[in-house]
């Protein structure tokens, strides 16, 4: 093991792996290993303790190798610890790792290999999502099947705002992507980073292995921490729809007029923006004015024009249909049209 100050009388390493950790005492040592254990063994690990008060440290001296480096800060949060992390990283390719979780041994070499064949800035991977004895989470399924379904680019932004399509320790980017750096405040800081990150023009893509357990248990910050309701992530989303896709807009088309939709659509409103048109598969909606609103079938959908599209229906199944009907009218989702929900 080494420290901070020792850094730069060693090789640059091909990928620097960076772990906040703050009492983790549980699942630490499991998580180290795995990526010590990586058949890609170029690599330095940057363990960034936030100011533990359980064993955690002792754990992590326990383990030697030189390949770990232990920085430490008083406890200021996750975000401040992954900002120091990437400050002590050298490598130009950096990943993210969590203390609770476990890596696949090919994880960091299967997503580098990603990232350069396809010329991309971010690469994550499916996860599973299991509790500390392996067990699926059962309230977590259909977040794990929905981010596991997003691969491509194009998929990944086009739903960005209905979730965070990036479950965060499973991710690669280029040295640029993370040092954007993570705001802090009452949002939650990887799904904020990864909107900036987006807007910014960088290119993320998924690799179709499962890559990693991402282990949940109740200690674990996105169960405990105010940033991580689900009233925080909405007022994220929220604000970066009218910094991003809203931005200086004088009108949208709007397809979803249900329970999902239509609080969207007030919102929308509110923010002086007007719905051009209302779009929904009900025959008794179609050809009705609904929240002061046209409602039009799918089919009278106006070509794409510039104009954004909002999607926002929850019914299951409904998301795959509508992207297959936007793409048959041109649209290119992630581009002209986005999903909420």
């Amino acid at each position: 093991m080494t420290d901070a100050s020792s850094q730069s009388t060693t090789r640059t390493p091909l990928v620097s792996v960076v772990m906040p950790v703050f009492n983790a005492e549980a699942t630490v040592t499991e998580a180290v290993q795995s990526i010590l254990s990586s058949s890609l063994t170029d690599l330095e690990l940057v363990v960034v303790n936030d100011g533990s008060t359980d064993d955690t440290v002792a754990l992590i001296n326990s383990i030697q190798d030189p390949r770990i480096t232990l920085i430490h800060q008083d406890h200021a949060g996750v975000s401040d610890a992954h900002n120091l992390g990437i400050s002590h990283s050298r490598a130009d390719y950096i990943a993210r790792m969590d203390g609770d979780d476990i890596a696949s041994p090919d994880r960091l070499g299967k997503q580098l290999e990603l990232l350069l064949q396809e010329s991309c800035d971010i690469v994550s991977c499916r996860v599973a999502i299991t509790d500390l004895e392996g067990n699926p989470i059962d309230s977590l399924r259909r977040y794990e099947n929905w981010s596991n379904a997003l691969l491509s680019t194009e998929e990944i932004l086009a739903h960005r705002f209905v979730e965070s399509p990036l479950v965060h320790p499973t991710t690669l980017a280029r040295r640029e992507v993370w040092e954007l750096g993570c705001r802090k405040g009452p949002f939650p800081e990887d799904y904020d980073f990864w909107l900036r990150a987006f807007a910014a023009g960088y290119r993320p893509i998924k690799h179709p292995d499962v890559l990693l357990q991402w282990r949940d248990r109740p200690e674990r910050l996105t169960r405990t921490a105010e940033q991580f309701t689900r009233e925080a992530f909405d007022r994220c989303r929220k604000e970066h729809l009218l910094i991003g896709p809203l931005n200086d807009m004088a009108k949208v088309d709007f397809w979803g007029v249900g329970q999902s939709g239509k609080p969207w659509v007030r919102w929308i409103q509110s923010k002086g923006i007007s719905i051009r048109h209302l779009v929904d598969v009900h025959p008794r909606k179609i050809g009705t004015r609904i929240l002061d609103v046209d409602v039009i079938s799918p089919d009278q959908l106006p070509s794409p024009d510039g104009t954004p599209l909002l999607v926002a229906v929850g019914a299951e199944g409904a998301r795959e249909l509508i992207e297959d009907h936007l793409l048959a009218k041109g649209h290119r989702p992630g581009r002209d049209a986005w999903f909420l929900c």
